[in-house]
This record gives C-alpha cells, structure tokens and sequence, in this order.
C-alpha cells in the first residue's frame, strides 16, 4: 500500500476511534480487543496505531509474562479477570487466554486434557462476559512462511526490534504446521458467541485499517464523525461456522 495513501487513510480511521472512546466513556460501555496470531505477525504495530491517539487514562494494554506458580495453580482464566475494562474504558489485550490454543499446546507448555478442556470453557466463560455487556473483538492475523520468516530474520539484524526476540521465535518455523493445525482447531470450535475476525497480515498497512475498520463498524458507535466502510474483505473477513478449517489461510 502507497505510504501517503495509508497515512492519509490510519489518520481518518484514528479520529473515528477518538469518537469511539468518547462514546465508551459517556455511556461506560466497557471494550475488550483480543489480538492473537503467529509470532511477527503485527500485533504490535496494530496495537501501537489504535492507541496512538487515545486517552491513557481510558486505554489499556495488557501483555502477561510467563505465568507464575501461583497462576500454574490457579483458575485458568482468573489472571485474565482483574484485567477486564471497566465502564468506559477500552482494553487491548496482546495475546490473551488463547495461549492455551497456540503456543502452550505447540510448545508442549500445556497437557492434552488442558487444552481440551480449554477449548470446552471458552466458550461459556465469553458468552458470560458478553451477557453482561462487554463488547468483545476477536482477531487472528496470520502470516505466509516466507513472510514470517523475513521478518523474524529482520528481528536478528535490526536493534531496534531485538527486544522482540523470544525463545518461541527460533522454533516458529519449525512448527509452522503445528501452529497452523492448532489455528485451525482454535477458529473451528471457540467461535461462539463471539465470532473470530482472521486477518491477512502479509500487508502491515492494509492490515492495520482493516482492522481499525472492523473495530468501528462493530463497536456500535451512533456518534461517528463518518461511515468508515467495510474491511477490505480480502485482508480481513469473519470467520463462519461454515468455513473449512483451512480455507482461506496460509499454510
């Protein structure tokens, strides 16, 4: 995508999420933004143009560490819980309870009666949190091999963006596969109530309006400046109960 069309384009989608938060913050409607998918994928810079411009004090992001003992012998999801937003408030979770989807049953980080049970209680434990009127977005960007590969490479012999490598990363195209079986099993059985958005994030820029986007058409939001439009469908789509497990994505 053009630089000058896309800055043009994220500075237009940006206002529309300052009218957003303005809207959850006059009526304390509480938002929670999920972003999952492979290692290099673009989670980041999707979080960094989203908040770019919000309040700091309405706007959180959460990125857990490494669970503790304490969490280990823990409800799954209770580490999660004291993270919620609260009326008014918008939070981005970068990577979230979907661990126990990807990375801990492809790492080995899980056992299989875990990750079974995992994708049992999902399901219930968002339909909960949606009952009780949390407005809950779900993404999955998904990379080819060989983007994935350039960019992990970039984070080896860039210093700028050293501080993104992690043990996981030398082993992300090794199970490629693994991550693209497990993807396939998460977006089949957790997509009730809440629907999975998949993106396509080959393209970073087209990546980040098509995601922004979404957040503004399905954040119901009566105050926006303007209609925004759809996602470009190509790029960002949700996922149905219909769909193949691997249709649609890079394998």
């Amino acid at each position: 995508m053009d630089k000058k069309i896309y800055k043009s384009e994220l500075k237009r989608l940006q206002i529309g999420l300052v009218a957003l938060q303005r809207h959850l913050i006059a009526t304390e409607a509480r938002c929670l933004i999920i972003l999952e998918g492979r290692d290099s994928a673009g989670k980041d810079g999707v979080i960094k143009r989203i908040v770019q411009h919000q309040s700091p004090r309405d706007t959180r992001v959460v990125a857990l560490g490494k669970p503790t003992e304490r969490d280990r012998s823990s409800w799954y999801f209770q580490r999660w819980t004291e993270h919620l937003p609260a009326g008014g408030e918008m939070v981005l979770f970068n990577r979230s309870w979907y661990n126990r989807a990807g990375v801990e049953p492809v790492m080995g980080f899980c056992t299989n009666a875990e990750h079974k049970a995992f994708l049992q209680n999902v399901g219930p434990f968002e339909r909960i949190l949606v009952n009780d009127g949390l407005v809950l977005l779900k993404y999955y960007l998904d990379l080819s091999r060989d983007e994935q590969a350039k960019r992990l490479e970039d984070r080896w012999v860039n210093p700028l963006k050293s501080w993104k490598i992690s043990p996981v990363d030398a082993v992300a195209l090794k199970k490629f596969d693994a991550y693209s079986k497990a993807r396939n099993t998460m977006l089949a059985v957790t997509g009730d109530p809440v629907p999975w958005r998949v993106v396509n994030a080959d393209d970073k820029r087209a990546a980040r309006l098509a995601i922004i986007r979404d957040i503004l058409r399905s954040a119901t939001c009566p105050d926006l400046p303007e209609d925004y439009g759809d996602p470009d469908p190509t790029v960002l789509r949700r996922w149905s109960s219909d769909d193949r497990p691997d249709a649609h994505l890079h394998d």
